[in-house]
């Protein structure tokens, strides 16, 4: 019985990783380290409501804390390692952070994955330029729950949600959304 109920949960956490991949876009447009007095309790949030606030530790150390890049777009990016099209994205991802961070970007990774050490290994083999921060289910729930993978978050300056991507999604899309964001701070200052 436990091999089949092992089975069982493997089965479903490789087809939320592949439903994930297969949902496209739904938007409109194990515990982890937590800084010191940092909360991840309350409601869930969906496209057009305020970013909820958190705090993590970062894979180095460092408090990560959403509010902290309050007048930026950021792109909260929920992963794991053992996701292919979650991994397909973060070169990606690096690119933007490196081409977009002086205008205003913040690429922010969440990792689901269960062995920090696993995380570690995979991230020394392939880094990112950004940070990324362990996530669990009652952050994913906070960010209106996360039921595949890859779930990427857009965050405009304001703090509200703008977009909500659900599995592969088509990233020269998601990057002209990103800049229009980028966009809209001046734009909307010179009004």
């Amino acid at each position: 019985m436990r091999l089949i109920g092992a089975a069982l949960a493997l089965t479903a956490t490789v087809a939320g990783c592949v439903l994930g991949g297969m949902a496209g876009r739904a938007q409109a447009f194990s515990a982890a380290p937590t800084a010191p007095g940092a909360t991840d309790r309350g409601k869930t949030t969906g496209v057009g409501d305020p970013a909820p606030d958190f705090s993590r530790l970062d894979l180095s150390g460092k408090p990560q804390h959403l509010g902290a890049y309050r007048g930026k777009t950021i792109l909260l990016n929920f992963w794991a390692t053992w996701c292919t099209p979650c991994v397909a994205e973060l070169p990606r991802f690096s690119a933007w952070q490196r081409r977009y961070g002086g205008e205003g970007l913040q690429v922010l990774g969440v990792s689901m994955d269960d062995d920090p050490r696993a995380l570690e290994r995979f991230l020394h083999r392939l880094p990112v330029a950004y940070p990324v921060v362990r996530g669990d289910a009652a952050l994913g729930e906070r960010f209106g729950g996360v039921f595949g993978l890859p779930l990427s978050l857009l965050i405009g300056a304001d703090g509200r949600i703008v977009a909500r991507l659900e599995g592969e999604v088509d990233l020269a899309e998601l990057e002209h959304e990103i800049r229009s964001q980028l966009r809209a701070p001046a734009e909307n200052a010179s009004r």
